[in-house]
């Protein structure tokens, strides 16, 4: 530890603001975290775990809106949008629109590329310290396919990412099952990203709080934010429960909250949240278990070897926070499994039995990561939409490095958290 830069207060206890406090901790921070639930309940918890080089391509891509309105009249598929007249979500989808376009993409790509990268090496940094043992397993994540047109879709994708730099193998039929011979893949092909990895979110999360807790990180649970005190340029303190909480520096993760966040503090942000599903499910027979995550690519269903059992995890519904289990899309996932790993006849979960959460979708696909302008000691790290924990480190250092005035490691210009204002 170095010396006492001064204190740092961050609000939201996702991958995000853990690894905020991880990194500004190191180079010598008082650090405490303000989280509105308890810290068992935000969506790094129970997502695919996944680390992801791969996902060079931001969610407004083209061809992404013809599909999604396909999928919408299915009550099953894996993407939803609830129609709604609210405004927020009008203004979200007519930025959306306008971003889903190969210019978009091409200039976006190798920035959320290197972000990615660079979180990855993170990880397997964090993953050699002591009392960190989160399962992290480099060994790639399969993108497997069934038809024809999804095929070359994604062998066009892969051809992409190797002149981009990226670890990938393109392989047919008998070269996939190869690389699962434990399990039977009803498959044409698949390519394997060996730049990506996977790992057990819980255990990263439990394993990161305790780290900090250890090293003097103070949490305030169950305190959500009212407001902001400022002075000028500068927030002088946060109003929580009735109590000011004062620092140097103030770090706004917040996940899908982040533009109610924001809104307090004067600053606005494009947002909607994204509800995604996941349950476990332990094979019958051990010896099925599988080598690698991968994501079953029509189906949109992520499928992660997580602690002895497997992780099945999909569905993008973008709608107002809610409470709701929509069973209909659970019952996608379910039926999807056996037409790509027919060794696993998963049965329909109890509602208790399902974990969900929300990704913080931008409209533009990017996260948001800087330094606000308006507010000169106010960071923001957030919006990593289906990437959320593969950026969490590189969120995490990104935040500390501006915090001690440094120039960032990774080029987050086309990250400014502010961009839509």
């Amino acid at each position: 530890m170095t010396q006492n830069k001064g204190k740092a207060l961050i609000i939201g206890a996702g991958i995000a603001g853990l690894s905020s406090a991880y990194y500004l901790l190191q180079k010598g921070w008082e650090v405490e975290i303000l989280e509105q639930n308890d810290l068992t309940n935000n969506c790094s918890y129970g997502n695919a775990g996944m680390i992801v080089p791969s996902h060079f391509t931001p969610l407004a891509a083209p061809g992404v809106v013809a599909q999604g309105i396909r999928w919408m009249f299915d009550s099953k598929s894996p993407f939803y949008v609830k129609p709604s007249l609210n405004s927020r979500l009008i203004s979200w989808g007519l930025k959306f629109l306008k971003h889903s376009n190969q210019s978009h993409v091409d200039r976006s790509a190798s920035a959320i590329r290197d972000l990615n990268l660079a979180s990855s090496i993170l990880y397997n940094e964090i993953a050699q310290k002591d009392g960190f043992d989160f399962e992290l397993n480099q060994n790639g994540i399969l993108m497997l396919y069934k038809t024809e047109k999804v095929a070359q879709e994604e062998t066009e994708l892969a051809h992409k990412a190797i002149s981009m730099g990226l670890r990938v193998d393109i392989l047919d039929k008998a070269g996939i099952q190869a690389l699962e011979p434990n399990t039977q893949l009803d498959v044409i092909g698949g390519i394997n990203y060996k730049c990506d990895g996977h790992m057990n979110p819980m255990k990263l999360m439990q394993q990161m709080i305790s780290y900090l807790k250890n090293n003097g990180v103070i949490f305030h649970t169950h305190h959500q934010v009212k407001g902001f005190e400022t002075s000028g340029i500068y927030i002088k303190a946060v109003i929580a429960n009735d109590q000011k909480f004062t620092a140097d520096r103030f770090v706004m993760t917040g996940g899908s909250f982040l533009p109610e966040l924001a809104q307090k503090a004067g600053i606005k942000i494009q947002l909607m949240p994204g509800k995604g599903y996941s349950l476990m499910h332990r094979p019958e027979n051990p010896l099925s278990q599988i080598e690698h995550a991968a994501l079953l690519l029509e189906a949109r269903v992520a499928v992660t070897p997580m602690d002895g059992q497997i992780r099945f995890g999909g569905t993008m519904e973008l709608a107002s926070h809610h409470d709701k289990i929509n069973m209909k899309r659970v019952e996608g996932i379910i039926q999807s499994i056996p037409k790509y790993l027919p060794d696993f006849q998963v049965k329909m979960p109890k509602e208790s039995e399902i974990w969900f959460g929300y990704r913080p979708c931008a409209p533009d696909g990017l996260p948001y990561l800087g330094e606000s302008s308006r507010l000169k000691n106010l960071i923001i790290a957030g919006g990593g939409g289906m990437m959320g924990l593969s950026l969490g480190p590189v969120f995490g250092k990104t935040v500390s490095e501006i915090a001690n005035e440094q120039k960032p490691t990774a080029d987050i210009h086309i990250f400014n958290p502010e961009r839509f204002n």
